[in-house]
């Protein structure tokens, strides 16, 4: 078998001298084979392989249509595992976020990004305009060395609404009045501070919230990660919270917690005392069954007066 090294050399070549032919001009067997075997990891049955053909040669479909047919088939969601867990559970939040209240007046703890400038929540997905987002994070130099991309702090108008950053502890939200948010948002990051002032933050988000707001919270399943070790999952965290504790927590500050819910199901679930990382990989998405997932994801309303 060629070594690794010598197949590097290899591909620099072809690289450099074979000509390569843009996608949207290739002939159409090579663009349908291109699309089946970097969307599905397959080669082509004879029978899809003839349809997407016919329907590129007929004009009824582009080369970009057929890809997008593929990566939006239920092949493509059943059977083509995430391997990475890290990306199926960015995935995951995703699809949660999308699935957020509308609101807005947003505040984010711990949202900004760290490779675009305004904030996490617009990049996950969440689907509605605002006319207020404030992004709350630690100053650059009291962050964990892996968390100091991201915002330097100025405004920006992002494609949903004008996006400010406030960089100070997510515990003290003593500068924000009673009732001048609609949703907080807490996205990986209440397992950042210590049980206590957890329950500072919870009463906080309360307090800063109208009546009828929400507090939504994505946070790893501390019993499913210790499954895999004694040691948290990041080494930047405090605590990791089960579901039933993180639901106390948010009725003991006042809210009615009206979704508990899980991302990327273990199907075997945690009672087979089997921490399976590349099953959760491949299962992505918003799960009832919470104790579970990888992550917990909780959605929780301030009582309308």
């Amino acid at each position: 078998m060629p070594s690794r090294e010598w197949k590097q050399r290899a591909y620099r070549i072809l690289d450099r001298y074979v000509p390569t032919i843009p996608f949207r001009y290739l002939p159409p067997k090579q663009s349908v084979r291109l699309a089946f075997n970097i969307v599905l990891d397959r080669e082509p049955d004879p029978g899809g392989e003839a349809d997407y053909v016919q329907k590129l040669t007929d004009g009824e479909l582009s080369r970009h249509g057929v890809a997008e047919a593929l990566a939006h088939s239920e092949e493509f969601r059943r059977r083509v595992p995430i391997g990475n867990v890290l990306l199926s559970m960015h995935v995951s939040r995703s699809e949660f976020v999308a699935g957020l209240p509308r609101a807005s007046r947003i505040l984010d703890l711990g949202g900004t990004h760290q490779g675009l400038p305004d904030g996490a929540l617009v990049h996950l997905g969440y689907p509605y305009p605002f006319e207020r987002l404030v992004v709350v994070d630690l100053p650059v130099d009291e962050r964990d060395a892996i968390y100091q991309g991201g915002s330097t702090g100025e405004p920006v108008l992002s494609e949903l609404g004008p996006v400010e950053f406030a960089f100070h502890s997510m515990v003290d939200l003593s500068r924000y009045e009673d009732g001048s948010f609609d949703l907080v948002y807490s996205g990986q990051s209440i397992e950042h501070v210590s049980e206590a002032e957890g329950d500072t933050v919870a009463r906080e988000a309360f307090r800063v919230l109208e009546p009828g707001g929400w507090f939504c919270l994505d946070t790893p399943n501390g019993p499913a990660w210790r499954l895999r070790s004694d040691q948290l999952m990041n080494h930047d965290h405090q605590i990791e919270y089960g579901a039933g504790e993180l639901v106390t927590k948010l009725e003991r500050a006042g809210f009615e917690v009206t979704e508990c819910k899980g991302l990327n199901l273990m199907r075997r679930g945690t009672e087979a005392g089997v921490f399976d990382e590349s099953e959760a990989s491949a299962f992505p998405g918003v799960f009832a069954a919470a104790e579970d997932c990888l992550l917990l994801a909780m959605v929780a309303r301030k009582p309308l007066l």
